[in-house]
């Protein structure tokens, strides 16, 4: 019988390399990361060192050339460790790298994906606006061609990796905008640089509930001049771009989910056998036992639903938008559920950062939020759902 979760000897080595990295490198940093809310740029680096940070570019262009059961594999394994780096990575590889990779010219992928695949680059996606969040089609940020170049006006909100430190942009974006008398439907999405005329590091945003390690910031855009080889596809083109690319963020957002969920399963699972109370061990009183088999049966469920999905997804031809909302939609809530049943189960010391939950809960809730909310998972699933009559 194939393993779901390890199809190949290839994806088992991986998850072996990724996990023994996580435990080694990334879990003794993440507290401290998460207080100082700070980026860690060189265990980010170390990420390229591996080859995860272009998981599914193409090896010509430097990448590993793996498929999106692999890039579950490594978001998943990073993520039981610290989220907030997860979610670094998952910016930068999916949202750059695979985006760029699938939509790109030759001339594009070949300037840009070698330095982001080996980590010499920061990367990220400038999609949401201060007044464009799920209603993305809204957005406001301008581009007009003016001879050899595109000049871009507007500004990007939440932009993951957008600094890299307080006063530092990230290196490379894909940057989403509308040419002028283009319908609301019609994008266009182009390469910009740090360096790039007109584009600056607006407000960082700190004080965030969680993700603390992942930096979260305002780009803004003052007449951003951009060459006209940077613009990615045709203009007016992007809006599938960005449907295509949606499919395999909330997949890997959904793995994030699966980490969280994991590690928060391992701990409270642990110290319920570790810890006694009126003179017999936790795990034997009934609503322990509730939270920690609840707890793992809704993993399993949304581990299962989450790889059999990866299982049957084309990086390149979209058509799994049912799915990937619907594995974004449970397990997102799922790993959220249970960090909070782990925090319940250690009373006291589930409430204080030693044994990690705490910092997970707060990192689980961003994943009802970004990269779509539950109620737009709700809202495109039923609307996918009604065009057919059968369900399988």
């Amino acid at each position: 019988m194939t393993d779901l979760f390890n199809p190949t000897p290839e994806h088992r080595a991986l998850r072996e390399l990724v996990r023994s990295f996580a435990e080694r490198e990334v879990d003794p940093q993440a507290e401290a990361s998460d207080h100082a809310e700070r980026f860690n740029i060189a265990l980010f680096r170390r990420l390229g060192e591996l080859g995860l940070l272009g998981i599914t570019v193409e090896e010509r262009f430097g990448g590993s050339g793996l498929d999106a059961v692999a890039a579950v594999i490594a978001h998943e394994e990073i993520s039981a460790a610290d989220p907030g780096l997860g979610l670094a990575f998952l910016a930068h590889s999916m949202l750059f790298a695979n985006n760029l990779q699938v939509n790109g010219s030759d001339a594009q992928r070949a300037k840009y994906l070698p330095s982001a695949s080996a980590g010499d680059k920061v990367c990220g996606m400038c999609m949401s606006e201060p007044s464009a969040g799920t209603d993305v089609l809204g957005m406001q940020t301008s581009a007009v061609r003016r001879g050899d170049v595109y000049v871009l006006n507007g500004a990007k909100m939440w932009i993951t990796n957008g600094a890299v430190s307080d006063s530092e942009l990230g290196d490379v974006f894909l940057v989403y905008a509308r040419m002028e008398g283009q319908g609301r439907n019609q994008l266009s999405m182009f390469i910009v640089e740090k360096g790039f005329r007109g584009f600056s590091l607006g407000q960082k945003i700190k004080g965030k509930l969680g993700m603390r390690a992942s930096m979260t910031a305002e780009l803004v855009f003052e007449d951003c001049e951009v060459p006209v080889e940077n613009l990615v596809g045709e203009e007016g083109t992007a809006t599938l771009h960005m449907m295509r690319n949606l499919e395999i963020e909330r997949l890997t957002l959904a793995a994030m989910s699966l980490g969280i969920a994991r590690r928060s399963l391992e701990v409270m699972n642990r110290y319920a056998n570790e810890r006694s109370s009126f003179g017999k061990p936790l795990r034997e009183f009934g609503q322990i036992q509730r939270y920690i088999a609840q707890s793992y049966a809704e993993f399993m469920a949304g581990r299962t639903y989450t790889y059999y999905t990866a299982a049957t997804m084309s990086l390149e031809t979209p058509g799994q938008r049912l799915d990937t909302d619907g594995v974004k939609l449970f397990t997102s809530t799922m790993g959220k559920d249970i960090a909070d049943r782990a925090i319940q189960v250690l009373g006291g010391y589930g409430y204080v950062s030693e044994y990690g939950v705490e910092r997970l809960w707060r990192d689980a809730k961003l994943l009802e939020i970004g990269g779509g909310t539950l109620e737009a998972h709700q809202k495109n699933m039923c609307r996918e759902l009604g065009r057919t009559e059968r369900i399988l």
